[in-house]
């Protein structure tokens, strides 16, 4: 039998702060502090801590760009995510560098190893 988590992070980027809400709650809803939208992150979120600024702003690009941290069955995580600004930056230069969706982009693991993306087919080739 699986085991998915069904509360999901909440995260309101202005006021750095997440809160756990079940699926069956109303919606996103706004954050208490602030009344900012709140983004649905996925259950998969490892929040950084409210002073962890390079973390916070590594979140935000992934959230921004449209990216979450929704899980599937039997513990498939939502595949790699950048945890830092470098490595935000990295992922950033890859995908003006190669034409790749900033999405796919954000989402490689390691940039090094990437040859050519076809912009056409929208894979990745091998040399």
């Amino acid at each position: 039998m699986c085991f998915y988590s069904s509360r999901m992070h909440f995260v309101c980027l202005d006021c750095r702060a997440a809160w756990k809400k079940t699926a069956t709650s109303r919606g996103p809803g706004r954050c208490p502090q602030c009344r900012a939208e709140l983004i649905d992150a996925g259950a998969d979120l490892a929040v950084p801590k409210r002073r962890d600024t390079a973390g916070w702003r590594a979140l935000e690009a992934v959230l921004r760009a449209g990216l979450t941290f929704h899980g599937g069955c039997c513990g498939t995580g939502p595949g790699y995510r950048p945890r830092t600004p470098r490595e935000v930056r990295e992922r950033l230069a890859l995908a003006g560098r190669t034409g790749m969706p900033l999405t796919k982009a954000l989402a490689t693991a390691d940039p090094a190893r990437t040859d050519r993306y076809d912009a056409e087919a929208h894979t990745l080739r091998r040399s």
